[in-house]
C-alpha cells in the first residue's frame, strides 16, 4: 500500500499543503514526537485552516535517536495523519485530519549548519519544544567548532548566539520560546540553562543582556493525552479505509489545554484562541497547575490503590465501578474542590472534563503505571486537600480517608525476590514500585506490627507518624485521622471477606 504523500491529498488538503510548503518558516520546533504532533502542530494546522496563520514550521529532533522519525516525516512530504477520538458531552467522536504545517524536516546532527542557518531567518519568531523533562536540563558540554551541540538548551543557545551576531543584537530579532516540557516554570528553566551555557562558552555580557531583555521564555502548562500509534489491527483497518499507510499516524483525545504565562496581546503572534482552541494567556499559571494536580492527578492517586486492591486494571474500570467511581466523584466534588480557593463553578466544570477523559473508551491507562511512587504522589496531590480540613478544625473527610486507607493497605508489603510484595483483597500478589528506602521503612512497620501483635489502629498510627514519608507526624497532628483511616481499612477487609 502506498505511504501517505502529497500526491494522495484531496484538493483542499493539497491547497493547505502547498500553502505550508510555500510559507516562510516562522516556527522552529525541537521535538518530532507524538505529543507535539498531536498538540501544537494540530493547533497550528487549525489556525492555518481558518486563514489565521501564514507561517510554517521547521522541525528537528532533540536527540540523535529521533532521526528515523524525522526521515519518515521528510519522506512523507512533512505530512501525517492525526485521529482524535474519545468522548465529547458524553458522545463518542472520531475525527481524522491530515496535518500539513511543516515547511522543513531535517536532522540537526547531520545538518548542523542548516540548523544554525535558521537563526538568520528574519521571519523566525517562535521556538516550541518538547524534549521531555530529561531534555530540558543543563549538562556541561564542551563547544567544538562545527560540531553539533548535544543538549536541547545548548542547541538553542548556539542558535540564539548566531542570531544575535547576525542581526547585531537587534532588539526586534529576539524569539518567543514556548517549552512544553512537563516542568514547573519551564520557561524560566530554559532561560537559566541558556545563560549557564553562555557563561561556560565565554559569551559576552551584551549577548546575555539581549537574551534577558529581548527574548521571551514563557512558562506554560500543557494538557492532552496523545496516545500515539494505535494497535496494529486498528491502524490496518484505517489504512484500508483511507487507501494509504502512514507510519507517522498518531492518535489523541479530544480534550486539550494550553495555559501560557504571557500577555493576551501575544494572540497577535499566535492566534490560538481566535481559532477556538482551549488556550489561555494568563498572568499566573498557579491556578491551572493547582487544579490539575489536585483534581486530575489527585483523582488518579485516590482511585489507584483502591482499584488495584479490588483487582481492577484500568482507569476506566475504576471510574465505571459502582462503588469506587461514586467515591472518586464524591471526593472530588465535595472534598477536594471545596479545599481550593478557586472559583468553584470553574473547578466543577473542569472536574466534568476530567471524568469524561477518564471514561474515554480508546485510552487504556493502567492503574499499575499510575501506582508508581504513590507515596510522594499522595503527599503532593491529596495530602494538602486532606490537611485543609485539619487546619479548619473540621472532621476528617470520608472520601479522602478512604483513599488514604487504600494507600496504606496497598503498601502492606514485605520484601521478596521480586521486590516489595503485597496482596490484593482477594489474595493476588503484586509488586509495589517506589523509593526503596521508603518501602523498607513501611514494610518494617507492618512486620513489627505482626510480630508485636499491634492493633490495626496502632499500626496505622505508627505509619502516619513517619515524618520522612509525609513531612510531618500526621498521627500526632491529627489523631482523628488515625481512627478514620483504620476504620476504613477494617471496612474494606471485612467487605472483601463477606
Amino acid at each position: 500500500m502506498t505511504t501517505l504523500n502529497a500526491n494522495l491529498l484531496t484538493e483542499e488538503q493539497k491547497r493547505l499543503y502547498e500553502e505550508a510548503k510555500q510559507a516562510k518558516v516562522t516556527v522552529l520546533q525541537i521535538g518530532e514526537g507524538n505529543f507535539l504532533r498531536g498538540f501544537f502542530d494540530w493547533m497550528l494546522h487549525e489556525c492555518r485552516k481558518q486563514g489565521l496563520y501564514e507561517g510554517s514550521v521547521a522541525v528537528t529532533q532533540p536527540r540523535p535517536g529521533g532521526k528515523p522519525k524525522i526521515d519518515a516525516l521528510a519522506e512523507q512530504d512533512g505530512l501525517y495523519t492525526l485521529v482524535i477520538r474519545g468522548l465529547e458531552n458524553g458522545e463518542r467522536v472520531e475525527r481524522t485530519e491530515v496535518i500539513s504545517v511543516f515547511g522543513e524536516a531535517f536532522d540537526p546532527y547531520s545538518n548542523w549548519e542548516t540548523f544554525l542557518g535558521l537563526a538568520e531567518n528574519e521571519e523566525l519568531k517562535i521556538v516550541v519544544s518538547n524534549t521531555t523533562e530529561a531534555g530540558l536540563v543543563y549538562r556541561p558540554e564542551a563547544l567544538v567548532d562545527g560540531q553539533p551541540v548535544q543538549s536541547f538548551p545548548g542547541k538553542l543557545t548556539q542558535l540564539l548566539y548566531r542570531r544575535f551576531n547576525h542581526f547585531a543584537g537587534d532588539p526586534e530579532r529576539g524569539l518567543v520560546c514556548l517549552p512544553c516540557e512537563l516542568l514547573e516554570r519551564n520557561g524560566d528553566e530554559l532561560r537559566s540553562c541558556i545563560l549557564r551555557y553562555s557563561d561556560d562558552w565565554g559569551y559576552s555580557e551584551s549577548f546575555k543582556e539581549w537574551i534577558n531583555e529581548h527574548n521571551r521564555f514563557l512558562n506554560s502548562l500543557v494538557d492532552r493525552i496523545v496516545t500515539g500509534y494505535p494497535e496494529e489491527a486498528q491502524a490496518e483497518a484505517w489504512f484500508k479505509e483511507w487507501g494509504y499507510s502512514d507510519p507517522m499516524l498518531t492518535t489523541a483525545e479530544p480534550y486539550h489545554l494550553w495555559a501560557i504565562e504571557g500577555e493576551p496581546e501575544l494572540e497577535e503572534l499566535l492566534p490560538l484562541r481566535k481559532a477556538g482552541l482551549n488556550v489561555h494567556w494568563v498572568e499566573d499559571l498557579k491556578p491551572f497547575q493547582l487544579r490539575k494536580v489536585r483534581i486530575l492527578n489527585g483523582a488518579h492517586t485516590l482511585m489507584t490503590p483502591l482499584g488495584l486492591l479490588r483487582d481492577l486494571e484500568q482507569v476506566r474500570e475504576a471510574v465505571e465501578h459502582p462503588e469506587l467511581g461514586a467515591l472518586v466523584r464524591a471526593a472530588v466534588e465535595t472534598e477536594i474542590i471545596p479545599s481550593l480557593a478557586i472559583a468553584q463553578s470553574e473547578l466543577q466544570a473542569y472536574a466534568g472534563d476530567v471524568y469524561e477523559r477518564f471514561l474515554n473508551p480508546f485510552i487504556r491507562h493502567r492503574l499499575s503505571d499510575i501506582a508508581m511512587n504513590s507515596l510522594s504522589k499522595f503527599k503532593v496531590r491529596l495530602l494538602p486537600s486532606l490537611l485543609h480540613y485539619a487546619e479548619e478544625g473540621k472532621p476528617v473527610p470520608g472520601g479522602l480517608a478512604q483513599g488514604f486507607a487504600g494507600l496504606l493497605r496497598y503498601y502492606k508489603v514485605k520484601p521478596s525476590e521480586a521486590g516489595f510484595e503485597g496482596q490484593t483483597l482477594s489474595g493476588i500478589s503484586y509488586i509495589v514500585r517506589d523509593d526503596a528506602s521508603l518501602l523498607e521503612m513501611i514494610a518494617a512497620v507492618w512486620s513489627e506490627a505482626g510480630a508485636q501483635g499491634w492493633t490495626l489502629e496502632q499500626t496505622v498510627g505508627k505509619l502516619l507518624s513517619l515524618k520522612s514519608v509525609w513531612g510531618r507526624d500526621l498521627a500526632a497532628d491529627w489523631p482523628a485521622l488515625t481512627a478514620a483511616v483504620s476504620a476504613n481499612i477494617t471496612g474494606m477487609e471485612r467487605q472483601a471477606n463477606e
